[in-house]
């Protein structure tokens, strides 16, 4: 083959009549043959039905093409591929190639418009792992699996051999599956030490299941794709979060103390957190999501979707707010970007022509359970910028110091919306536009440094506008792929998207089909949250049916020494939350992160490092006392009983209240973790 360009710049692009080789720094990526292409084209017809932000999709392939024709040519430095389906064509698709500094575009042009249907094949090893694809919380390592790439609900249970999916599909058509989730995004780490980022927005679906490539198929010719290697795995997701932004340093407030959730009124808000100060529990923040009111439907008690304080549920808010400040007590409420259809906003909104539109040029109701909204519409300048004076007035200025900014993901794909793009295209696109909305609010009130917000939902591009994620509705239960252990490889996964600040719900969130959540469960939850950036509890979809912080007095003892145990931690968090806002190094890492040449740490994902230093192994199996945790070749502590260990499997007691966690014995830190050891031992 003839080498286009050399050894200097580190790319090599190898051709001969029909043949062409892209290699990255010596990593082969696209190997194209006539009887092999590396590119297909084609058209399709898709079915896609949504109900509750559960989407049912189907795709009919009605024609697929191989571009077996390559040539290759040279121009100025640049690198031009014609790919054609017959040598007779002019022109089917075009690839210009550009490289700077360890980063490879792939550029698409030609008839892009021709085809709704795209496929490249990258070109893989046997043994090679990958990563990422957004917030993905039933698998850490994706080989073996495809992954449709959907901003949608989660789902409930996320396994369809599970009883709780079974029955969440039955009865809501709402079980989900192992790739379904909030947070999708086109991008892969590989233990090939490069990263593959695609710039779209449209339906995606990458498949890792065979062994010789990796085949990325998208609902559109992308305008992109994006290889960068690097050395480590840090420094890929350094110059990741360079092209793709990142989050900013959390406000000094986090760190005071667990955000309690808990609703009900003024007189209720008071009296549990007073229950909660007497306990000893260090509160930074009362969470009270239903601060502009209630609504109780099947599903349990719902919010009212009109995003103002509301009086008559929490009377006096505006001078509680001030008196909770003055005692070092933030107080955080809930917004979204869907308006009820009784509601003041809805009818400022309607008569402003700042909501979506259905195809027939009506407001578009979407159902989120028993009662309609509409949906404003982000691509609308002065809908955009109205809703940023909503967040500003009702929240920031009446005195909220944080929110969760919750869904994104429910924009239907037969909506019309003002900047005239098919939904199909803008709909995972939305959470990333929804959050912008928040951070632009936010900044434009100065608020950057106190204000702090939190997301379920995101896509390409939220690493610079989401402050915080949280890993959605889990199940209050056990199981894997929707319990307190899918919260692991949730925060991993989209860690090394990018996003390094995640926490959960502690206790999960969502009580149906039987589960209720249990006092054991919640105090494991409790103990796994103290070792992340941020702790918060929620008291769930139904509250009378699930164990609360307050349930007595052993519950809420043990929430006051997790919480002092994180409060202390905080010197270390603050500086690992500084890493991640300037070089994009998450602060929950996955164990290969830390220790490259191990290779049994690229296949665990139950288990994290928080920071450099601390090794967490949180129990995620009911009424364990002892729990066998792995540790890479390095010296260890185990934090409660001050044992060492040199490496591989250790079977510490797991007493609750003491969660499986190790530091490295040579840690700046060191004595931190010994005062911790000494003074919360049990």
């Amino acid at each position: 083959m003839e080498t286009l360009l050399g050894n200097s710049q580190g790319l090599h692009v190898q051709y001969q009549e029909n043949t062409f080789e892209i290699e990255l720094d010596g990593r082969v990526l696209l190997r194209h043959t006539q009887d092999s292409p590396c590119v297909f084209v084609g058209r399709g017809e898709e079915k896609i039905e949504m109900y509750r932000g559960n989407y049912d999709i189907d795709d009919y392939i009605e024609e697929r093409y191989g571009l077996r024709y390559a040539e290759v040519t040279e121009n100025e430095e640049s690198y031009h591929i014609l790919l054609k389906r017959s040598q007779e064509e002019m022109q089917s698709l075009s690839i210009h190639l550009s490289y700077e500094n360890n980063n490879l575009r792939l550029n698409f042009s030609g008839d892009r418009e021709q085809y709704n249907r795209f496929w490249i094949r990258v070109n893989a090893e046997e043994k090679e792992r990958v990563y990422g694809c957004g917030q993905q919380m039933s698998h850490l390592n994706l080989r073996g699996k495809h992954f449709p790439l959907w901003t949608s609900e989660p789902g409930v249970g996320r396994n369809k051999s599970t009883y709780t999916t079974w029955q969440a599909d039955l009865h809501d058509k709402a079980g989900g599956d192992y790739y379904h989730t909030n947070y999708p995004q086109p991008t892969y780490l590989s233990t090939r030490k490069y990263f593959c980022h695609v710039e779209t927005t449209a339906y995606a679906d990458f498949d890792f299941r065979k062994d010789s490539f990796h085949e990325l198929h998208v609902w559109e010719v992308p305008s992109a794709i994006m290889f960068e290697s690097g050395e480590t795995y840090k420094e890929l997701v350094t110059r990741l979060t360079a092209q793709l932004g990142r989050q900013p340093e959390l406000p000094e407030w986090v760190y005071d103390g667990i955000w309690l959730g808990m609703q009900g009124g003024t007189d209720r808000v008071q009296e549990k957190l007073d229950c909660a100060l007497d306990s000893g529990i260090k509160v930074g923040a009362i969470w009270a999501q239903d601060w502009q009111g209630k609504r109780v439907t099947s599903f349990g008690r719902r919010l009212n979707w009109n995003w103002k304080w509301d009086e008559k549920e929490y009377p006096q808010l505006d001078e509680k707010l001030k008196e909770w400040k003055k005692k070092g007590i933030r107080f955080m409420g809930y917004i979204n970007p869907y308006v009820i259809l009784d509601g003041e906003l809805y009818n400022e909104a309607f008569q402003n022509d700042y909501l979506v539109h259905n195809q027939e040029g009506d407001v578009y109701l979407v159902d989120f359970g028993e009662f309609n909204c509409g949906i404003v519409d982000l691509t609308n300048p002065k809908a955009f910028d109205w809703y940023k004076k909503v967040i500003q007035t009702n929240l920031i200025d009446f005195g909220l110091d944080g929110w969760m900014a919750d869904f994104g993901e429910y924009l239907p794909t037969d909506a019309k919306l003002y900047n005239q793009v098919s939904a199909k295209l803008m709909h995972n696109a939305w959470p990333m536009l929804w959050a912008q909305v928040n951070y632009e609010a936010v900044k434009e009130a100065g608020k950057l440094d106190s204000v702090v917000y939190f997301m379920r939902a995101g896509y390409t591009g939220s690493q610079k506008y989401c402050r915080l994620l949280w890993a959605g509705d889990q199940s209050v239960n056990w199981e894997l792929d929707d319990g307190i252990a899918s919260v692991i490889p949730a925060a991993l996964s989209v860690g090394l998207c990018g996003n390094g600040l995640h926490h959960s719900d502690i206790g999960g969130y969502t009580s149906l089909h039987g589960n209720k959540r249990s006092k054991e469960l919640l105090l494991r939850w409790v103990e796994l949250a103290a070792f992340t950036p941020v702790m918060r509890s929620h008291e769930g979809n139904r509250p009378s049916d699930c164990i609360q912080y307050d349930e007595d007095d052993e519950t809420m003892k043990s929430f006051a020494r997790m919480t002092d145990i994180h409060v202390e931690l905080a010197p270390y968090l603050k500086d690992v939350v500084k890493t991640n806002a300037e070089h994009g190094i998450p602060v929950q890492r996955p164990l290969f992160m830390e220790y490259e040449e191990d290779e049994k740490a690229y296949d665990i994902q139950y288990q994290y490092m928080l920071g450099s230093d601390i090794m967490v192994a949180p129990v995620y199996e009911e009424g364990m006392d002892t729990w066998t945790a792995y540790l890479p070749e390095d010296e260890w502590v185990h934090l409660w009983s001050g044992k060492q260990f040199s490496g591989g499997n250790a079977e510490v007691e797991a007493r609750i209240g003491e969660p499986p966690v190790f530091y490295r014995k040579k840690s700046p830190y060191n004595q931190l973790f010994r005062d911790i050891q000494a003074n919360y031992s049990l």
